[in-house]
This record gives structure tokens, C-alpha cells and sequence, in this order.
């Protein structure tokens, strides 16, 4: 079983500009933490953008579905920003692409050391394996289907609608 990951940015991938005093992105630190975990999944990993999910609109997510689509892989791991995660998530939801997609992302950047991303790419790798097609979201351990989860910004996690 092969896996595609696409690549879109967020707190991901974010690092510290020292000159410019904020958060930004240089190149994506995906196949770092693959190796670093010793990951021994086939996987394919392609950048297809580097950006806030803040500034993410619809034409970033349809070139996010249709890569989706003429991947070959029929499971796909998604690294994105938590704010519209659920947005994209829909999104691709409603492109019935007969695949399993996983959207994944951190709440702390990688390269700050203490991120929550490693423990996320590890358990979207775990959940994409097992789960059947359709979209969702994995954050903190859990799985959430792409219609029934939502960020809860006082806490910082993720949590079901229902």
C-alpha cells in the first residue's frame, strides 16, 4: 500500500524568521519526521503550496482535489493549517473521489521542538492505513469524519460538532 502526502503548509511547517520577527515557511519538514520516526510506509510526498490556511480559498483547494484525484494512490495524507482544515475537508468531501483522505496538521510549528505534528503525521499515517474512503480529519489521537469536527479555538483542540 502506497500513500500519497501532499504538502500545503501551515503550523506544520512554519519556522522562526529571525530577521523578520514572524512565523514563515522555507520547505517542508515531512520527510525529516518520516525518517526521524522511522517510517517504513511507501509514501510519496509532493509540495503543492506552502501557506497559512488562513489565506487558503478554493482555488488552492480545488488544486488540492485535483491532486487528490490523478494521484495514483487511492489513500492520501493531507498536511494543512487547523483554522480552515474543516473547510477543506468539506470541500473535498463533496468531490466524492472515492478515496481515503486525511487532513493533519500542528497547533505548534515542527521546528519549535515540542510540536504536536510528529505525534499528528504518526497517527494520520496509522488512521489513513485502516480507515475506508472518504475525508477526514486527524488531530491529537483521534479521527473525526469530514462533517462532524470543528476547531475549538479556546481550547485548542479538535472536538465533534454532534
Amino acid at each position: 500500500m502506497s500513500i500519497r502526502i501532499l504538502i500545503t503548509g501551515g503550523t506544520f511547517d512554519k519556522e522562526y524568521d529571525m530577521i523578520n520577527g514572524k512565523l514563515d515557511f522555507e520547505e517542508t519538514h515531512v520527510p525529516e519526521m518520516l525518517s526521524l520516526g522511522r517510517c517504513t510506509v511507501d509514501t510519496e510526498v509532493r509540495t503543492l503550496m506552502m501557506i497559512d490556511s488562513l489565506e487558503m480559498t478554493d482555488t488552492e483547494r480545488e488544486v488540492i482535489a485535483l491532486n487528490c484525484q490523478k494521484a495514483e494512490e487511492d489513500r492520501i495524507l493531507i498536511t494543512h493549517g487547523t483554522d480552515t482544515m474543516p473547510e477543506t475537508a468539506a470541500y473535498l468531501a463533496a468531490k466524492d473521489l472515492g478515496k481515503t483522505i486525511v487532513l493533519t496538521g500542528a497547533m505548534i510549528p515542527y521546528k519549535f521542538g515540542s510540536s504536536d505534528g510528529f505525534f499528528n503525521l504518526g497517527s494520520a499515517l496509522a488512521f489513513l492505513q485502516t480507515l475506508p474512503a472518504g475525508v477526514y480529519v486527524v488531530m491529537n489521537g483521534r479521527y473525526y469524519t469530514w462533517d462532524n469536527v470543528r476547531k475549538n479555538k479556546k481550547t485548542g483542540f479538535f472536538e465533534t460538532i454532534k
